[in-house]
């Protein structure tokens, strides 16, 4: 898992500018799983500035092609990689296909909407990854419609040890525009965040439940 140049900070620098990550260390984010987070991160936002959909378009396209090669067609993964797939799949001329996230309640139970042929070869678009569960969750639905995945690319990951454990497994390579690493960086560097806090922040990716339960502790 990657994320390479320049436009690594410039990404970061966007996503903080326009709050799409939040850093609260002194007052985290509650998870769907209920565990304690000093980070968020929300790239939906990021259809509603179009400088910075268009800078994260136009690095997509260039990973896409450095990495890749240029693909039979894109897929966007539901929800945050639909917007960001389309404008891939349109800027690159080629077909667009997304994933649900579930099946639909009615009618035709697809994982998959949109056409490609069996053997076509596709690059998956994501706009964050975390744990990978839900990005390796649609590459196998691509792949068992008959797609031959080269890859993914995403926004941003946090760089959590399983995910990259969980996309080796699953023969993935995952291509980022920016990680955790970097935002922690260009924070800094802004004088966004402090150094203490850059240090809670650091302790949290190294176990993020270690972190939510001591959390839980000092809160008591």
């Amino acid at each position: 898992m990657t994320s390479k140049g320049d436009y690594g900070q410039k990404v970061a620098e966007f996503l903080l500018q326009i709050k799409a990550i939040e850093l609260s260390p002194e007052r985290p984010f509650e998870l769907s799983n209920g565990l304690k987070s000093p980070v968020t991160c929300d790239n939906r936002k990021i259809p509603s500035y179009p400088k910075v959909r268009t800078f994260i378009r136009q690095q997509f396209v260039k990973s896409i092609l450095e990495h890749y090669g240029k693909p039979d067609a894109i897929a966007g993964v539901a929800t945050g990689g639909i917007a960001h797939g389309a404008l891939v799949a349109e800027e690159m001329g080629l077909p667009f296909v997304y994933v649900r996230s579930a099946p639909k309640s009615k009618g035709p139970a697809n994982l998959v909407e949109g056409v490609f042929q069996p053997g076509a070869s596709v690059v998956v678009v994501e706009d964050l990854v975390s744990t990978g569960k839900s990005s390796l969750q649609a590459v196998a639905a691509l792949r068992q419609k008959g797609a031959v995945v080269k890859g993914m690319v995403a926004i941003f990951t946090y760089g959590l040890p399983i995910a990259e454990k969980e996309f080796k497994k699953a023969a993935c390579e995952l291509q980022t525009l920016s990680n955790y690493n970097v935002i922690l960086e260009q924070a800094k560097k802004s004088e966004y965040i402090s150094q203490g806090q850059i240090e809670q922040l650091e302790l949290w990716k190294r176990d993020p439940e270690e972190w939510s339960r001591n959390f839980k502790i000092e809160l008591n």
